[in-house]
């Protein structure tokens, strides 16, 4: 369990998780009363979850390490109509095809961070299962009815577009309805009480919470979390801000790790608050002994290890590590082949015939570390040249080193540029 003495409220307000919310006492007696299900969704629009995106997912851990029901929804029918929240124009619309191919891909995603083999512990679900049956009469009837324009234009999200150059359109003013929906039926049909999201999402999340309560006479929760932004402000996502992905393909685990490994010193406490499954009193000795010596990163470190752990697993997050390492260690010669197949990805990668050894000047060309063959032997000379953490000296011959693995060398110019070679026979 990661909560304050079983408490998840006290914890969420430790980690400084709850941006609005609905009755914070009435959220806790039921949280006090039983396991309840508890939701956050995510539009498929792209065919990977991102950074942004891990907020919700360690909530949903969190309260499913206490024993609540993780419900993860996928917003297949929602995708196709684009939330306005936080964006100045509207998204291009995606066609059915492409929303089951990417509700495919993050639901593998989904299932590395909260537990999907137990229905009754966590599950996936796509409101395209329930909104596709729906007439337009039959929504106008059953939803619109309980929500009055003056509350949707009242929303930020909608007063934003509005106020914008691009302004907003009916497909996007309806959002807020779908998710209003998505509420209700969840509510129904797999007792959910507890909805969650980003504070840009508030309007959408406080519009179902007034459906139930409209509909069903029945008072549930919900709060938000304040939004993680990029470098320039911008809301950290996937067409906004930057783009860290959760999908190997896009974001390389080493990447990945980068991403954890950059964190400010003056941000880091705050980021494992949020994103480390650790219990607060472990964070607070962790960023207290990371004080102590910054220039050693141990918070970024233990950050980055359990992120990329977390997201790509344990032999992933091993490699990455050793990869970085790598780039950093004088001396490579113990570094797994995991290690150098990750780096391959990384940094400049040249494979070369053995024989090419013979003439070092031609490497260092080849590898682009040298533009021409004087400036190769001018930097031979300067002895700026390092071989698997070993600098070269100006007679010295690539053919009398060792190939790491049988196979592999390392090549630096100076502190920090790298070429890594794989030689074949």
């Amino acid at each position: 369990m990661t909560s304050i003495d079983g408490d998840l409220v006290a914890d969420l307000e430790a980690r400084h998780l709850i941006h609005d919310s609905t009755d914070r006492d009435a959220l806790r007696a039921q949280l006090e009363a039983g396991p309840v299900g508890i939701y956050y969704g995510c539009d498929p629009t792209a065919d990977s979850l991102h950074a942004g995106n891990l907020i919700g997912l360690i909530v949903l851990r969190r309260f499913q390490d206490a024993g609540h029901r993780a419900i993860a929804l996928a917003g297949g029918a929602t995708g196709m109509v684009g939330d306005p929240g936080g964006r100045s124009e509207e998204r291009n619309l995606l066609d059915e095809d492409t929303l089951t191919h990417n509700v495919a891909r993050i639901k593998e995603q989904l299932g590395r961070i909260v537990d999907l083999t137990d229905e009754r512990r966590g599950v996936l679900v796509d409101n395209r299962d329930w909104t596709h049956g729906i007439t337009i009469l039959e929504f106008l009837r059953d939803v619109g009815k309980h929500v009055t324009v003056n509350q949707m234009l009242a929303r930020e999200s909608v007063k934003a577009r509005i106020e914008s150059e691009h302004g907003i359109s009916f497909t996007e003013f309806s959002y807020m309805l779908l998710q209003a929906n998505d509420y209700l039926w969840l509510y129904d049909h797999l007792g959910c009480r507890i909805q969650v999201g980003g504070s840009d999402q508030w309007g959408n999340i406080l519009s179902g919470v007034d459906l139930i309560r409209r509909t069903r006479g029945d008072h549930v929760h919900a709060f938000s979390w304040p939004l993680i932004t990029a470098a320039d402000g911008s809301k950290l996502g996937k067409t906004t801000g930057a783009r860290v992905w959760l999908d190997a393909t896009k974001t390389s685990p080493y990447q990945f790790r980068q991403h954890w490994m950059q964190i400010p010193d003056d941000e880091i406490e705050a980021q494992l608050l949020t994103f480390s499954l650790r219990q607060v009193a472990e964070i607070t000795a962790l960023v207290a002994e990371h004080d102590g010596a910054p220039q050693r990163r141990i918070a970024q470190r233990a950050l980055a290890d359990e992120m990329v752990t977390l997201v790509h697993g344990a032999d992933a997050a091993a490699a990455a590590n050793e990869a970085a390492e790598l780039l950093f260690a004088s001396d490579p010669t113990g570094a797994s082949v995991a290690a150098f197949e990750m780096l391959s990805s990384e940094v400049p990668f040249t494979t070369l015939a053995a024989a090419a050894l013979a003439d070092p000047v031609g490497v260092f060309v080849a590898t682009d570390l040298a533009s021409s063959n004087g400036d190769a032997r001018r930097t031979m000379a300067q002895r700026a040249f390092y071989v698997n953490g070993v600098q070269l000296g100006e007679n010295d011959q690539l053919t009398d080193q060792k190939l790491l693995h049988g196979r592999y060398l390392l090549l630096r110019k100076g502190k920090k540029t790298h070429h890594l070679v794989e030689i074949i026979s």
